[in-house]
């Protein structure tokens, strides 16, 4: 079925689904042009940042990456177009979805870097560019004066950096390591008169949540609230009922939970990238690593547990690992505000918190993202900019990972390209409010299956209280109310009484099809 075709509307206009421009707004001068630091970790959720007030966050909080949000904006209602990594940086770089950019998976044959891209017109707009961390788009980075990129997802520990000119190992922990070359590039910049654009790339907060040394026994003694869903049965959700991303029966053990093989032991459990993660430690690296959690796996087999307990230590294993991965960017923002406020930039910097997409902490049983479901789909945001956005600013009209090429250019004076999918919020941030004329739904769209956890492919369309998802290779459809059932547990599809908002959600998917010109092919 091609949702294509279930409208009588003819090709809309793209003002049919972006907000109208609003009143001008003022241009920097020349010589007033603000710099830009994108710091975007990857898979932070939502959950796991205080300023959101959920009770991991408030249990383990961040208050470096609060500090943004306090002295600037707090994003309640962001999203991303496509819940997987290079996908999603991919529509960050172009403002436009995956299938206008051409990298809808991980795993594509690389991004198409002769395309026109954020960074490029920045540059060709007297801005010095750099990219510093998490690249994940398998082809060279272009656009950059500078860049320093990971060798694909990035070790923990004693990572491998990409530049022009070679491959190399870097001794360190890898947040530590982006943070230093990141002030680095600041300091000795070629030309300091120019404004900057700086993407500080993180690979924290991403599987297997290998913390740094200093943080290996930070939440030891923590324990964090299970979710009210961990036990999700999937009852009428045919895609979360064949998905493998559970905590308790789809997580490595060796890898991503560091368990062994018993007391004593110091050989981990099932590992299928060991060279991904002890392999680049040293070996007095490793015996550190082993001798920190060596207490807590040796309790673990000490008193026999049912299977309810073992999931549920299995959680706590994860959520300790995971926040404790948190504590580093935190530690890291907080050094990059420190760093600019010691060198005066921060009066005219931008500086933007985000991730790649949301992730599970245990909801429905989960860890990941993918799904269209609240916790993969929404995106963290936080932004400051001093004397334009007003402290404690909370933007709650809807926005997508399209929208910030568009924006950052509006913010910095330069011509935003009409083939740009996505639209400026400048706006929302400087006025504190939603404009009448604001969107009033989002386009989601998920294409790798099969892949890894086995999330099948699948589009919707979210608006303000309803969400509608099509799993379109087996042709089922999934209607939650997010009023009355945030968690969406309840698939309300063909339910008596339904029938009017489904058929409505049902020709604005179609209409945001239409207008972001998705190929019927993609849809079925």
């Amino acid at each position: 079925m091609n949702i294509l075709h279930k409208t009588s509307l003819g090709l809309a206009s793209l003002s049919a689904v972006l907000p109208a421009c609003a009143e001008e707004r003022k241009h920097p001068a020349e010589d007033e042009r603000p710099n830009i630091i994108f710091i975007m970790s990857d898979d932070h959720a939502r959950q796991a940042i205080s300023i959101y007030g959920h009770p991991i966050g408030q249990i383990a909080p961040t208050p470096h990456i609060d500090r943004i949000g306090k002295e600037g904006a707090v994003f309640y209602n962001n999203y991303c177009c496509n819940s997987i990594s290079g996908p999603s940086r991919a529509a960050i770089l172009t403002g436009k979805h995956s299938h206008k950019n051409g990298f809808m998976r991980n795993g594509n044959k690389g991004f198409d870097g002769s395309q026109q891209t954020l960074p490029k017109i920045l540059q060709a707009n007297g801005y010095e560019t750099a990219i510093i961390g998490k690249w994940h788009l398998i082809s060279k980075p272009t656009g950059f004066d500078h860049w320093m990129i990971l060798n694909d997802q990035g070790d923990y520990y004693n990572p491998e950096f990409i530049t022009e000119n070679d491959t190399t190992r870097h001794l360190g922990y890898v947040t530590d390591l982006i943070t230093q070359y990141c002030e680095e590039w600041l300091t000795k910049r070629k030309n300091p008169q120019k404004p900057f654009f700086l993407m500080m790339h993180h690979k924290a907060v991403h599987r297997n949540w290998v913390p740094a040394e200093r943080h290996y026994r930070l939440y030891e003694h923590v324990s964090f609230p299970v979710p009210d869903n961990y036990f999700d049965t999937y009852e009428g959700r045919y895609a979360a009922q064949r998905q493998k991303m559970n905590i308790y029966r789809d997580m490595y053990e060796g890898h991503d939970l560091k368990m062994v093989a018993g007391i004593g032991s110091d050989s981990l459990l099932y590992d299928p990238w060991p060279h991904a993660f002890m392999g680049t430690m040293t070996s007095e690296e490793q015996q550190r690593f082993l001798e920190a959690y060596r207490e807590r796996n040796d309790e673990f087999y000490a008193q026999k547990r049912s299977f309810k307990e073992v999931a549920e230590w299995k959680y706590q294993r994860y959520l300790q690992d995971y926040m404790a991965c948190v504590a580093s960017i935190d530690e890291s923002v907080g050094e990059i505000l420190d760093y600019l406020q010691r060198t005066g930039l921060d009066k005219n910097t931008i500086v933007i918190y985000t991730t790649d997409q949301g992730f599970y902490l245990g909801e429905h049983g989960w860890f990941d993202k993918r799904f269209m479901y609240e916790e993969s789909f929404g995106m963290p945001m936080l932004m400051r900019w001093p004397g334009h956005i007003k402290p404690g600013t909370k933007v709650t009209g809807l926005t997508q990972n399209i929208d910030f090429a568009p924006t950052f250019l509006d913010m910095c004076g330069i011509r935003i390209p009409q083939d740009m999918q996505g639209v400026s919020f400048r706006r929302l941030v400087e006025d504190g409010k939603t404009p009448k004329d604001w969107r009033k739904s989002l386009y989601y769209h998920y294409y790798e299956f099969p892949g890894f956890h086995s999330v099948r492919a699948h589009f919707g369309v979210k608006m303000e209280r309803y969400k509608l998802i099509y799993f379109y290779k087996e042709k089922i459809w999934e209607l939650y109310d997010l009023k009355e059932d945030p968690s969406e547990m309840k698939n309300l599809y063909g339910k008596e009484g339904m029938e009017k908002i489904t058929e409505q959600l049902k020709t604005e998917l179609a209409r945001l099809q239409e207008v972001y010109q998705v190929p019927p092919k993609l849809c079925r």
